[in-house]
């Protein structure tokens, strides 16, 4: 290519990349006041995403992630966008190396989730059981999202009804949630009678299994374009040195 081409080039790689991240902070703002939202109001996230987001905060913690996976987009698009406009080599490599560990941490948790599939439940129950005997009824928008998936999916606590034994909600109240009862009152022993003696476990797995095509495809998506962001900026970082 002649020089004038070289250089039409890389004009047209660098605004794409300013574009790109701009894009990229937008979304790591979008996503940060989303997550302020869940965080400070988590019943209408649940109102306007229905059973699925019910599922998923059992799981995660979804206003956290958000703000943290907000602050991260902020902080790579502010890299790449800011560094490719200033053709800044130490912004682009600071910019290629925070998307090579992010992407190397995707792999790795992606490889830990289809290897260790049976850990990860152990752990799930592990950590969601006590927050169980905690947070139930002292947490105003944990106990909603966990009534209604009890109501949603006719089932009592995460992995039956003894998740809720010594607990604070039991301690306070002697009795189990009405949400694991059918039409009878609530008993001190509702094993006896009237209770819903499944578990949610099952269910909220069955939920995130589902949907778990379309995460698949979207986290190929996220993959396919850090490979083509750490790419276009390595691109841009040897091009400085020939100008």
């Amino acid at each position: 290519l002649s020089p004038g081409a070289k250089m039409g080039c890389f004009t047209f790689i660098k605004v794409m990349m300013i574009l790109f991240n701009l894009a990229i902070f937008l979304s790591g703002g979008t996503l940060l006041g989303v997550g302020i939202w869940v965080k400070v109001d988590g019943e209408s996230f649940l109102k306007i995403f229905g059973a699925l987001s019910s599922s998923v905060l059992q799981v995660v913690n979804v206003s956290y992630l958000l703000i943290v996976i907000g602050a991260i987009l902020l902080v790579i698009g502010f890299l790449g966008c800011y560094g490719a406009q200033k053709e800044s080599k130490c912004l682009l490599m600071m910019f290629f190396s925070v998307v090579l560990i992010i992407f190397i941490a995707e792999v790795a948790a992606a490889v830990v989730a289809l290897v260790f599939t049976g850990l990860a439940e152990t752990l799930l129950t592990g950590l969601v059981t006590p927050l169980l005997k905690e947070k139930y009824g002292v947490d105003d928008t944990f106990t909603h999202i966990w009534n209604v998936t009890m109501t949603q999916f006719h089932c009592c606590g995460l992995n039956n009804y003894t998740d809720f034994s010594n607990s604070y909600f039991y301690e306070t109240r002697g009795s189990y949630p009405r949400q694991c009862f059918g039409v009878s009152p609530p008993l001190a022993h509702p094993h006896l009678r009237g209770c819903l003696l499944q578990g949610c476990f099952k269910q909220i797995l069955e939920e995130i299994k589902t949907n778990a095509g379309v995460a698949g495809g979207v986290a190929a998506g996220i993959a396919a374009l850090e490979i083509a962001a750490m790419a276009v900026s390595m691109y841009l970082y040897c091009r400085l040195d020939e100008k």
